[in-house]
């Protein structure tokens, strides 16, 4: 099972949302469908791990071409490539 925090999420919302050139609002309600979603993560609200991986899945799956994953962040397209391997 992959381990994501709540910061992974921001750090991963902060690099997206600046490549694209968009707000945390617009990033949210791309993610989430919720434009507050990571607003109330930096205000240092939690959210359930559920909810949490199935974020980070939406990233794997939306994330550029040309921007590189954080290398302390794994991914889990990556993760899942390991273990078949």
């Amino acid at each position: 099972m992959q381990n994501v925090t709540e910061q992974n999420l921001i750090e991963l919302a902060d690099a997206h949302a600046a490549h694209l050139g968009i707000t945390h609002w617009r990033m949210s309600f791309l993610a989430r469908g919720n434009g507050q979603f990571f607003k109330r993560l930096t205000e240092g609200k939690t959210c359930t791990m559920r909810t949490a991986l199935e974020v980070l899945d939406w990233f794997d799956a939306h994330w550029p071409a040309d921007l590189q994953w954080p290398a302390d962040i794994t991914r889990p397209s990556a993760a899942k490539k390991g273990r078949a391997a």
